[in-house]
């Protein structure tokens, strides 16, 4: 064989091993995989599980704008349903994957926080215009809408971002997605905004609640029982609450006003545009994309599956544009965007179950939350300190996945001095959220995020920093 044939040979093996699929993690030690079908008492325990340490987080950003808009009590009920419902509906056509819409992976969908800050913005101008609140609700709606078909696009152009969008940027943002979401978890061990108020934050009592949680998760996960493992969390949760029954730490005061049934009327209230307030929007659609990238790989990563190649890239087009569209069917449900949530990460890593399938039963359970608030109230009643006990754990494996990202990247001066900058910018934000206060309010709206700040931190500093991007 001539050089030249050699040379055109080893060509065409080093094609062939760039489309093939590397799974980052042949060693992983799941219970049940991605297309395992664990049995029934299994698969209710880590739907469970997933609903749990994802409930509060789906239903907080409907309790807030609801607050800041003064919203009547059935409006605000009627939301928090409607998000539950919605996040169902969307975890379903992420987890199954229709057509080309959704990751085909256990990737749970919830209310995004990114658009808090847009979404109170716009419902407080049409307010000051002389529209109700539930009329600027509308106007909100529409927003969300009309904002939904920029994910979609773009998730049809993820595969050319692949030179920018690099292990560096996407380990950074899911460690960023864990590192800033240990406050939340924190913050609900010390008793929560609640506790603040009341002047018990930080308590011995809610400390000790929160360590017991904690300590029982991690004992059941450091087990050799497979049982154990797949329901710490479900075990730890239900001892937390059973202690904190005596200690008068159970509020049962939602429960006196619940309506037992909600039914779901699409725009229910009404559909508006406004340009100007849309373009805030429009921004926090592309940064959430960057952030979903991010959770999907860190899915991909804990369930055993390739980060690089066709399955991974055909996965993340899939999720980015499963979100878009998800996105599109809440907000004809009254109910807010959805994305990616990165809780379930922790989840599948503490648990063993990374059965897409199990997305199926979680799918269902958010529906029926969403249609009987009586039984989402009931799971309101779960004290702060005896969530925050899971969440920290939870929160934590996913900066870990971040930082297992990060650990195939070739750390060079330029590597170093992305993460550098990303992490300062992304947890600077965080930590002293009032620093872009003077700041106009579509680049407080863009920056208020600590994951907003330092993905695009770190994407601005991957196309712009000379060097090879790997």
């Amino acid at each position: 064989m001539t050089s030249s044939e050699d040379l055109q040979l080893e060509q065409e093996l080093e094609e062939r091993r760039q489309e093939l699929d590397d799974p980052i993690q042949p060693d992983s030690d799941l219970i049940y995989g991605l297309e395992d079908r664990p049995p029934l008492p299994n698969t209710l325990f880590a739907a469970l599980q997933h609903v749990l340490a994802s409930f509060v987080g789906i239903i907080t950003p409907s309790f807030i704008v609801a607050g800041a808009l003064g919203l009547e009590p059935a409006d605000a009920s009627a939301i928090i349903s409607m998000s539950l419902f919605a996040s169902g509906i969307s975890t379903f056509i992420q987890a199954k994957r229709i057509g080309p819409v959704g990751s085909g992976l256990l990737s749970i969908q919830g209310t995004s926080f990114a658009f808090i800050g847009p979404i109170i913005a716009a419902g407080t101008a049409a307010t000051a215009n002389g529209s109700t609140p539930a009329e600027a609700l509308g106007l909100v709606f529409g927003l969300c809408f009309f904002g939904s078909f920029i994910e979609m696009i773009f998730s049809r152009f993820i595969h050319l971002a692949g030179k920018i969008i690099t292990p560096i940027v996407t380990g950074t943002v899911v460690t960023l997605i864990g590192l800033t979401l240990i406050n939340v978890g924190i913050t609900s061990i010390g008793g929560g905004f609640p506790a603040r108020e009341a002047g018990t934050f930080g308590s011995p009592q809610n400390l000790g609640l929160a360590a017991l949680v904690l300590i029982i998760i991690v004992t059941l996960n450091s087990l050799n029982s497979p049982l154990l493992r797949m329901s710490s969390i479900v075990v730890g949760l239900i001892v937390g609450y059973v202690v904190a029954l005596p200690l008068g730490l159970v509020n049962f005061g939602a429960l006196s006003s619940a309506s037992v049934f909600s039914l779901p009327l699409p725009f229910q209230y009404g559909f508006g545009f406004s340009f100007s307030l849309f373009i805030p929007f429009a921004f926090l659609y592309l940064i959430t994309t960057i952030e979903s990238v991010g959770d999907l790989t860190a899915t991909s990563i804990v369930t055993g599956q390739p980060i690089t190649g066709k399955t991974y890239m055909s996965r993340i087009k899939g999720g980015v544009l499963g979100d878009g569209v998800n996105s599109l069917i809440a907000a004809c449900f009254n109910s807010f965007p959805n994305t990616t949530f990165s809780q379930n990460n922790g989840v599948i890593q503490l648990t063993g179950i990374g059965s897409r399938y199990v997305g199926m039963f979680i799918a269902g359970l958010f529906v029926l939350l969403g249609l009987f608030p009586i039984v989402g109230s009931v799971i309101q009643t779960v004290p702060q300190p005896v969530l925050g006990g899971a969440t920290i754990l939870m929160f934590g494996t996913v900066a870990a996945a971040g930082i297992k990202i990060l650990s195939t990247v070739n750390f060079t001066k330029r590597a170093s001095l992305i993460l550098a900058v990303s992490l300062g910018m992304g947890l600077g934000v965080t930590f002293a959220p009032d620093i872009l206060d003077q700041m106009p309010s579509l680049v407080k709206s863009i920056f208020s995020s600590g994951i907003s700040a330092g993905g695009l931190s770190a994407l601005v500093l991957n196309i712009l920093l000379p060097g090879s991007r790997e």
